[in-house]
């Protein structure tokens, strides 16, 4: 029950992401729900190879290049899915930022955390 909660969760802040960043449109709930799923499983599968062919770019960035990896991550499922779409990349890190930030506050304040 937990998970449909968190999937939810995320994919209003999808929406929220899309009525703040001009260059990125959500066509409905359902594409919402399906982008926030996509976008869970990219980041599951192919980050962390990312992050490990990536390594040396991003000590020499001081860990900034992660937020380039997780703007083109976001601009590759907007490539990918037909009712979620990015157009830039300057927008994807900027929604790749401001999902997971709106998503964590969103979390922490519906769940919180049980001890």
């Amino acid at each position: 029950m937990k998970l449909l909660i968190v999937w939810l969760l995320n994919a209003l802040a999808l929406l929220a992401v899309a009525y703040l960043i001009p260059s990125i449109h959500v066509s409905g709930l359902g594409s919402a729900l399906i982008a926030a799923a996509v976008i869970g499983l990219v980041n599951l599968l192919i980050r962390p190879i990312l992050v490990v062919l990536t390594l040396p770019v991003t000590v020499l960035t001081l860990g900034l290049f992660l937020l380039v990896i997780n703007g083109l991550l976001f601009l590759f499922v907007g490539h990918i899915l037909s009712g979620f779409e990015v157009q830039t990349l300057l927008g994807g890190i900027l929604g790749a930022v401001l999902y997971s930030l709106i998503s964590w506050a969103l979390i922490s304040l519906i769940l919180g955390t049980k001890d």
